[in-house]
């Protein structure tokens, strides 16, 4: 499958530019290049001479704890939430009001879970929370 025309043909890149850099000015795009959205030295250098703005990613290493343990929480939930799914199936179908009664404990315990894990995690945001959003 070909590639699609651009819409704008007088826009597109037509004329060539060639320079030597050193190889600390390289380094420098290199890592302009790798911590922002361009996907080639060349858009950098596009960019810089066009005065564009270019986005840069950078990573908050204190946030990756945090993070780690809301993923697992989530997990835990997530698991939880397919049990009382299975609880709550076997309680339909059953039979007997004795099994019933044990499918309602169980779930129960089930949601108790639940609230605790609620809660771990309203304690991790209120911290994030307190570190990252401004005071008023």
């Amino acid at each position: 499958m070909s590639r699609k025309k651009a819409i704008n043909q007088q826009e597109l890149f037509t004329c060539s530019i060639r320079t030597r850099v050193t190889q600390k000015d390289l380094e420098k795009l290199e890592k302009i290049k790798a911590s922002s959205d361009c996907g080639s030295i060349g858009e950098v250098a596009r960019k810089i001479l066009s005065n564009e703005k270019i986005n840069c990613f950078y990573r908050d290493i204190s946030l990756n704890a945090p993070m780690e343990e809301m993923a697992l929480i989530r997990k835990e939930l997530k698991a939880i939430g397919i049990n009382i799914n299975q609880q709550t199936h076997r309680f339909h179908i059953s039979g007997s009001e004795s099994q019933r009664a044990f499918y309602v404990l169980k779930t129960a315990e089930l949601y108790k879970k639940v609230g605790e894990r609620v809660e771990q995690l309203l304690i991790i945001i209120s911290q994030l929370a307190e570190k990252w959003l401004p005071r008023s």
